[in-house]
């Protein structure tokens, strides 16, 4: 039998963290931080502490042994034994003495260790719980030793408390540093606040021009309220120009759509011959031929950069096309191409598409004008440069030329009516774009008009 598939619990599982608000994740980040620190530190003290002690009482050892020495090798040399007068008054209280001679005990406090060996090795040392001072006296019927015994007890008592005042402080601290962190995260979060509600009102209202708080600042937080207001901004402008744009396509639709409509109504209307009846479908055709196009470049202007067939593009061939096709529509027009053979990465359809609306333009607007199309280098830049000797344009409406849906059919050929949707220009703007590109216009009255489209070589 197979086993069983059974989820992972633990997988799918949400982290609690998640659940949390950013000023109790501060609180308690803040918290177990000064916890972690005070732990450090205590560790640190405590290590200090002990040796200090541990040395202190030591160094008492050694003080003592310096005073007991000689009167116990006084008292050994004349043969008295007594111990209150060997240790006197200088001597602390809890600093137990034994002397011995040849393993023999002759001298002894009262309270010295019992299980303390006879046989220690000189010097100064801790063994078990007591501190140990042990010294050779002058030889004697084998060898003297001075054995200094000191408790301790004291040392360990201080320990435990010192640990004891550390495991009670250490919960006192993580609840003081949680409460001082939900204090401040409190105060510094309180822009952040402000600035979610405002940015909820924006949401619910729908006006990203409304401001935010918090901008005349200049900590991290204004700078992210400047950021957000700046976006907000970006994006009211460029809804507004969807809905401009929107706008127009609907009105420039709805006129051949409607011009459609009126036609079929008339050819249905009554009965006519054969050739009226081609004459109709002939005009019908004309309409639905320019909504096609009205709806291609739509499709363009919307095209996603990230659908482009990029690849390594001839541009000499791609004008060449570009001209051919120019003449076989306009062949009255004089279209003349040079330049040298310069490869950009792109798509090839899009570019040949840039290259005829550029075409059309000077022919369109520049009726009866030569037009030239020439390729160069500029540094690391592919130029197509589209040229014609017609009148020019002025600077308002130049600045305004490339805008989706601008016409400005008078400023170049007066009384011409081309059925164009102003979106021949707007279109090489946004190829341009696509290919990392841009297109620069220039012109003066009377002296013609240049459109030049700057795309980056193949490297």
């Amino acid at each position: 039998m197979g086993t069983a598939w059974t989820p992972d619990v633990h997988a799918a599982r949400p982290s609690r963290a998640r659940h949390l608000s950013l000023r109790t994740r501060m609180a308690l980040a803040a918290g177990l931080a000064c916890v972690f620190v005070a732990v450090v530190l205590s560790f640190g003290l405590y290590v200090v502490a002990q040796r200090f002690v541990q040395q202190a009482q030591l160094d008492r050892l050694t003080s003592a042994a310096t005073v007991l020495h000689e009167r116990v090798e006084n008292s050994l040399m004349f043969g008295r034994y007594d111990i209150d007068d060997v240790m006197g008054r200088d001597v602390p209280g809890d600093i137990q003495l034994r002397a011995s001679v040849g393993g023999t005990v002759v001298m002894s406090s009262r309270q010295f260790p019992g299980d303390l060996p006879l046989a220690v090795s000189p010097g100064v040392y801790r063994l078990g719980d007591r501190y140990v001072l042990a010294q050779r006296l002058g030889p004697r019927s084998g060898y003297a030793l001075l054995t200094l015994a000191l408790s301790g007890q004291g040392t360990d008592d201080a320990r435990r408390a010192f640990l004891r005042a550390v495991l009670f402080i250490l919960p006192c601290v993580l609840l003081l540093a949680c409460l001082a962190a939900w204090w401040a995260g409190g105060r510094m979060l309180r822009p952040i606040s402000a600035l979610e509600q405002e940015a909820r009102m924006i949401g619910q209202s729908g006006d990203l021009t409304r401001p935010l708080p918090g901008t005349d600042g200049h900590d991290e937080l204004s700078r992210l309220a400047g950021t957000l207001q700046a976006s907000f901004r970006q994006l009211a402008d460029t809804r507004a120009r969807e809905v401009q744009f929107l706008r127009s396509a609907a009105h420039d639709l709805r006129s051949p759509l409607a011009a459609l409509k009126t036609r079929v109504a008339l050819s249905l209307s009554r009965d006519r011959d054969a050739a009226r009846y081609r004459q109709d479908l002939h005009e019908i055709g004309t309409d639905l031929s320019r909504l096609a196009t009205l709806t291609e470049h739509l499709l363009l202007l919307a095209r996603n950069p990230q659908t482009l067939a990029r690849r390594s593009v001839p541009l000499l061939g791609v004008a060449a096309d570009a001209v051919d096709a120019a003449r076989s529509r306009f062949p009255d027009t004089d279209l003349d191409l040079s330049g040298e053979q310069l490869t950009v990465q792109g798509d090839a359809v899009l570019l040949g598409q840039a290259v005829t609306n550029l075409l059309q333009n000077a022919v369109h607007h520049a009726p009866g004008s030569a037009v030239t199309l020439t390729l160069a280098r500029q540094d690391d830049w592919a130029t197509l440069r589209v040229h014609d000797d017609g009148p020019g344009v002025q600077g308002a409406v130049l600045d305004r030329l490339g805008e989706a849906f601008y016409r400005p059919d008078s400023a170049r050929s007066p009384g011409r009516e081309d059925g164009g949707h102003g979106l021949g220009l707007a279109i090489v703007r946004h190829v341009a774009a696509l290919h990392g590109g841009h297109l620069d216009l220039h012109s003066t009255p009377g002296e013609g008009f240049t459109a030049v489209l700057r795309l980056p070589l193949d490297p």
